[in-house]
């Protein structure tokens, strides 16, 4: 089975890529979803970042605080790190079940669609890494309105992240999302035809 990892900083629009080849037919596992899935109480995922963390990331519900978790790990890089760390191990055993039913069921091509696809590992998994870059001003603007946050926390995101110079020189392809969603048909196409998936 050819596993397609799919990439890149935050704001650079990897969901509306990912739509587009689910398009074609194959199965996509956001990374994003499964962790998520994984952080629902009751989790052991959950509990171990409260360990952690402290009981302060948890809302009265019990649910993770995103936005206080996100407030410590974006300006402590090792708590950056001790968060990857923990909740890498987790995603990356729940991908790889999902994969081993993908491959079991016959499936020829998966996507993976992981923004933090290189820290994980799972670039090594992949038969081929396509990532999605698009203008700084352009994702500042996404990640401000996608997650209601100021200009100043949104930059610290894109600053917190690796350069397109780490994409370009890590990936085999590079998928540009700058402008219309319908620009982003003809370089799906012309990857997984350079892939042998379609005809070109």
């Amino acid at each position: 089975m050819l596993v397609i990892g799919l990439t890149g900083p935050t704001g650079a629009g990897k969901g509306a890529v990912a739509s587009v080849f689910a398009r074609y037919g194959i199965p996509v596992i956001n990374a994003d979803c499964v962790y998520h899935e994984l952080i629902a109480p009751p989790s052991s995922c959950l509990q171990e970042l409260t360990e952690t963390f402290g009981k302060e990331i948890l809302l009265p519900d019990g649910s993770l605080n995103r936005r206080v978790l996100a407030g410590i790990v974006f300006n402590d890089p090792a708590a950056r790190e001790r968060l990857n760390t923990i909740t890498h191990r987790y995603v990356m055993e729940e991908v790889k079940t999902r994969m081993e039913r993908f491959r079991r069921d016959g499936v020829p091509v998966a996507l993976l669609d992981a923004p933090q696809l290189f820290e994980a590992g799972a670039h090594k998994a992949c038969g081929a890494v396509v990532s999605v870059l698009a203008d700084r001003q352009l994702r500042l603007e996404r990640i401000m309105a996608r997650d209601n946050i100021t200009a100043e926390a949104a930059m610290r995101r894109i600053l917190a992240q690796k350069s397109d110079e780490f994409f370009k020189a890590h990936s085999n392809y590079i998928i540009e999302n700058n402008g219309a969603t319908d620009a982003l048909a003809p370089q799906v196409h012309r990857i997984l035809a350079e892939l042998g998936v379609v005809s070109k």
